[in-house]
């Protein structure tokens, strides 16, 4: 997967893009994340890229000029128009779902990230095919819900992770949380690690790991739980550890 990021502030992308597990993944040649600075699509020797907002208000507003230009130049390199995603607050809330659906469908992306007061509704019009939000909430730019968005994919792309378990496995895949997670030391500060995941007994480990992430979806996000498909709950032992994880979290209740 390849992803061209239109920003202004391309060395903030790389600081964290280029680190740890994509980092690596990009030197593999997995995946390929392309900044590209707005500003050099500019036509002034001042390289301005917003502008005073028709109608008046406070702020300003990215102009269409430079932004069509930078997104024209990355759609030239292909000879085709590239799925383009502008991150605003306006847009429907990214998930995992649509992550999913994102890698399924598309091996390039575009991601405009706006700045001041957004940007003029005509570029959004000609050139961006949806737009996303990372959460009910506003930032300053686009740049983080960008990054979150490009590590999102690039995690699901193979070769970017040891095995597809790394992120099938995880909080939100399957609409449940992930079970918790324990290391060394075996007691710290009076806190022991379960017992079950000193046993050896991988069955009973998966077991429990099962029963946590059911209850610990069950309590933090119920709005989840009811997502959850239950019909995949269908042998004898998975009805058996089910029926097993409510007990426990009603006896958890009663204490």
């Amino acid at each position: 997967m390849r992803i061209d990021i239109m920003t202004l502030f391309p060395d903030a992308i790389h600081a964290m893009m280029d680190q740890s597990i994509i980092g690596r993944a990009q030197i593999a040649g997995h995946v390929s994340i392309v900044t590209h600075q707005i500003r050099e699509y500019t036509t002034n020797k001042q390289m301005q890229v917003d502008d005073y907002p028709y109608g008046g208000g406070r702020g300003a507003v990215m102009q269409c000029d430079p932004l069509y230009r930078c997104w024209e130049h990355i759609c030239r390199e292909t000879g085709e128009r590239i799925h383009t995603i502008y991150m605003s607050p306006c847009g429907r809330v990214f998930d995992q779902q649509a992550a999913k659906e994102l890698v399924a469908e598309y091996d390039r992306l575009i991601l405009v990230c706006g700045h001041y007061e957004g940007v003029d509704q005509r570029f959004l019009d000609e050139c961006v095919d949806e737009e996303l939000s990372i959460g009910d909430f506003v930032l300053t730019g686009g740049e983080i819900p960008a990054m979150a968005v490009a590590d999102c994919l690039c995690r699901m792309i193979p070769g970017v992770l040891p095995e597809e378990s790394c992120y099938t496995d995880e909080s939100h895949w399957n609409n449940l949380l992930e079970y918790p997670q324990y290391s060394r030391p075996e007691e710290w500060h009076g806190r022991k690690v379960p017992a079950v995941l000193l046993s050896g007994n991988h069955g009973a480990v998966d077991d429990w790991r099962k029963k946590e992430s059911y209850k610990r979806t069950i309590l933090r996000r119920p709005d989840m739980w009811e997502k959850f498909d239950k019909s995949v709950i269908h042998s004898r032992h998975e009805k058996r550890v089910f029926n097993e994880a409510m007990a426990e979290l009603e006896a958890e209740k009663e204490d």
